[in-house]
């Protein structure tokens, strides 16, 4: 079961495929679901990868009394305010943060912890709905995305830090820590998005065994694939500043789970796949030391748009990327909040953290995505045509 959009991600030797216009909607989802138990039985095991759809799939496991996560599992991981109130209460460092039900309550935190302030979904995806305020004049934004709950969080500066893996239970292994050269944040703005793995052994270890305290305590006993995210700043002894940001029990989005296969010879869905199927996941450690990153480049307008042009890549050997998708021109972009569709992507592969920098950063200069508003029907069967 899956969404239009989606749907081309299905093998092709799929017994079956449903698709939903809002796979959010428990109601279609049990009517979809309802249509395939008609056809093969009462399924045994129910798998989702995707962060928007573990909500959805913990009901209906409920539904059919199956193992695997239940609502309350999921809320732990999905709801910010919830996630931040258990990791502040184990002592964990975190910026300061409340509920936000309403714009008074947000100007009273800020009267508080002061100005700027971040505000967003507490069942967010990605940086949809993030909003920062520089004060009290910047109030009236927060009209914008009232209709769902919302927390407010004392901005910070600092670096952001991605730590993808694998947590047992009880120990941590595989693992990955990447910093973003640009954030989530900016993404719309600046029109890309990138990080690059870190190769600085004492950075790491004080990573891990931040990585270790926060998965102990979201997932005591359970294995989890997780998207750990931190905020890193220095103290003026030179020890690294971590503090707390979300967590996801699912693989990283964006180039993540393509680097892992593809660098370092580790399938972070199929990890997650067997999660839930009951299965062991592979725990074994990263086979090389390879450094890898990504990048992310929108087009030059705002979506849904149809792309006219692109501009080629530097080539491996140049400093670029080992691998890259890219839209061929007629190609149609929804607006739809996905890094799968959201533009170019390219995927970097090197012997240290600086040498993939300045190939994600030279790419990011030289690299353009043409677009026009819209789609073009004509343009883009024509370029059907030809491709055929």
């Amino acid at each position: 079961m899956c969404s239009e959009v989606a749907r081309g991600s299905v093998p092709e030797d799929a017994a079956a495929v449903v698709t939903v216009v809002d796979a959010d909607d428990i109601v279609v989802m049990r009517a979809a679901l309802g249509g395939l138990t008609e056809r093969f039985g009462r399924p045994v095991r129910v798998v989702a990868l995707n962060e928007r759809d573990l909500e959805v799939a913990a009901r209906l496991r409920v539904d059919l009394d199956l193992p695997g996560h239940r609502p309350g599992d999921v809320v732990r991981f999905r709801d910010k305010l919830g996630m931040c109130r258990v990791v502040a209460d184990a002592g964990i460092a975190l910026p300061a943060f409340a509920d936000a039900p309403d714009t008074a309550a947000v100007l009273d935190f800020a009267e508080v912890h002061g100005w700027p302030v971040i505000v967003k979904p507490r069942l967010g995806l990605a940086s949809r709905g993030v909003i920062q305020l520089n004060s009290s004049f910047d109030a009236a934004q927060l009209a914008e995305f009232a209709t769902e709950p919302r927390l407010v969080q004392q901005f910070c500066s600092d670096d952001i830090v991605h730590i993808d893996g694998l947590w047992t239970g009880s120990e941590l292994r595989p693992w990955r820590a990447s910093r973003y050269l640009t954030k989530c944040a900016d993404f719309d703005r600046a029109g890309v998005l990138s990080s690059v793995e870190i190769d600085d052994r004492d950075l790491l270890a004080h990573l891990e065994a931040f990585t270790r305290t926060v998965c102990a305590e979201m997932s005591d006993t359970d294995p989890l694939v997780f998207h750990l995210e931190v905020f890193l700043g220095r103290e003026l002894d030179g020890v690294p500043r971590i503090q707390f940001l979300e967590i996801g029990a699912r693989p990283g989005g964006s180039e993540i789970p393509f680097l892992w296969r593809e660098v370092h010879g580790y399938d972070l869905m199929a990890a997650a796949a067997d999660i839930q199927l009951g299965r062991r996941p592979r725990s074994d450690p990263l086979p090389n030391a390879t450094v890898a990153g990504w990048l992310l480049v929108k087009p030059s307008i705002p979506l849904p748009c149809t792309v006219t042009a692109t501009s080629r890549p530097l080539d491996q050997i140049g400093g670029g990327p080992y691998a890259s998708v890219l839209p061929a021109p007629g190609s149609f972009l929804p607006a739809v909040q996905s890094y799968e569709l959201c533009g170019a992507r390219f995927r970097f592969a090197g012997a240290s953290s600086a040498e993939v920098e300045r190939g994600i950063q030279r790419t990011a200069a030289d690299f353009q995505l043409h677009c026009v508003p819209g789609e073009i029907p004509a343009l883009v069967h024509a370029v059907e045509g030809e491709l055929e």
